[in-house]
């Protein structure tokens, strides 16, 4: 078979075999590091807590971390930190001077905001830390289970590590990127998702069979939709908008001389230009209408929110979650996806679209065709990051199997895992072997 030739050809390629060998090793620690309680815990006394984070918004949590927030373990607090951190800077990028111009300095100024993320990863830390060991009791695990007490000294200590814990994962997702094969930090959160898949599934598979609740029928239904739901989110993530360019160059009369190249070049425009990034800004923010209701206290208003928003299947929390994603996609492929830049480098390349004036103009058609193009995206990344709650609803699939069926767990596991293909593909087609992907012109195997 042609897969099984081509993953022989990747161990052919002493370079690519190293960097898949070091990451596969580096993902091994992360999820050891994952296992490894806080010391002063007593591991065998965290059922109660591994219970209050089975669904909801901490089961979210619990499956980003891996299992590890469930396990109060030394990466409890997981890689969260350091994507929030990027999100941050990268927003800040919009209106402070200063980082406008690191970003404009290339390698350089990369460095400088590397190292500003990863300061600010640590603040992030320091506040999140001591609220999550102060909420380890009202989660259900005993005081008993505190071997040394939550006095000062376990939160000093714990508080150090969680820190540390956070600053090693950040560490071992950006060696796998300079040294593996990219994508370090994507992949330690892939890994923690699809670490909770085959618990979840066998939960799901013991519902449906063991207690006559649809049986082997609904397990094979429940597997071809996710298996459409998949390839519903590799179209989002691949869908590209090809707008054709064609090159001209002054001649020696003055005019200019068009197709330079021969023939028709295309500018590609990304459906979903934004990836999972709206999708997790507007997860960060359905947090908030859940604390609003507590601050309101027992009374109507206050009840009706902490009920609405604290359910991640629920109707009006998925209506809210839609809502702000499709804003936030906007918002995000506003900002990273430099239209007038775009026009810029077309113009100073002697590109232009046919029938569009360079400059002002073909800026004015980018932008007008990005916002054709991200409504429908955002709209289907919206359905697809409801879709838990609607096959929760619909077929009454366990909260924890459900989360698999789209949100940002299915499209995290896609997008890295084409990311990552990519990468290999890249390697395999420099050496001049048939890629995994099909990219560009079959080439035959040399010796």
């Amino acid at each position: 078979m042609k897969f099984i030739d081509t993953l022989k050809n990747v161990w052919k390629i002493t370079e690519l075999k190293d960097r898949i060998v070091l990451t596969l090793g580096l993902l091994l620690v992360y999820r050891f590091g994952a296992q490894v309680v806080l010391p002063g815990i007593d591991a065998s006394q965290l059922g109660g807590l591994a219970d209050s984070t089975d669904d909801g918004l901490l089961g979210l949590l619990n499956a980003f971390t891996g299992g590890a927030f469930a396990n109060a373990s030394v990466f409890a607090l997981g890689i969260m930190p350091y994507i929030s951190a990027s999100i941050v800077v990268q927003l800040m990028g919009i209106a402070i001077p200063y980082l406008q111009k690191l970003q404009k300095e290339g390698e350089s100024g990369r460095k400088k905001i590397n190292q500003i993320t990863r300061w600010l990863t640590i603040g992030i830390c320091l506040v999140q830390a001591p609220g999550y060991l102060a909420s380890l009791p009202t989660l259900g695990i005993p005081q008993e289970a505190f071997l040394l007490g939550t006095g000062g000294m376990f939160y000093f200590s714990s508080i150090i590590i969680l820190v540390t814990g956070t600053v090693f994962a950040m560490w071992l997702g950006e060696k796998i990127t300079d040294k593996g094969i990219g994508n370090g930090i994507s992949l330690l959160i892939m890994v923690g998702i699809i670490a909770k898949l085959p618990q979840n599934f066998l939960q799901e598979y013991a519902a449906r069979v063991t207690q006559s609740n649809g049986g082997l029928i609904m397990i094979l239904i429940e597997l071809v939709i996710w298996l459409l739901i998949i390839l519903g989110s590799i179209m989002l993530v691949m869908g590209v908008r090809k707008v054709a360019v064609e090159y001209a160059r002054r001649t020696a009369t003055g005019g200019y001389e068009k197709n330079v190249f021969g023939s028709r070049q295309f500018l590609p425009l990304k459906l979903n230009a934004s990836g999972v990034m709206p999708i997790i800004f507007a997860q960060a923010i359905m947090f908030v209408p859940s604390l609003i209701g507590k601050s309101f206290g027992s009374g109507a208003v206050g009840t009706w929110m902490q009920t609405q928003f604290s359910d991640i299947f629920g109707f009006w929390y998925n209506v809210v979650f839609a809502v702000l994603i499709i804003v936030f996609t906007y918002f995000y492929t506003a900002i990273t996806v430099p239209t007038n830049k775009m026009a810029d480098d077309l113009k100073r390349s002697g590109g232009f679209i046919p029938g569009i004036r360079p400059g002002s103009e073909t800026s004015e058609y980018l932008d007008k065709i990005m916002s054709q193009i991200t409504l429908p995206g955002s709209i289907f990344l919206a359905l697809i990051a409801v879709f838990p709650a609607i096959i929760v609803k619909l077929m009454d699939v366990q909260a924890g199997w459900a989360l698999f069926f789209g949100g940002t767990s299915l499209l995290i596991m896609v997008g890295v895992a084409i990311d990552t293909m990519q990468q290999v593909n890249s390697y395999l087609l420099n050496k001049h072997y048939d890629g995994l992907m099909k990219t560009g012109k079959n080439r035959k195997a040399v010796a």
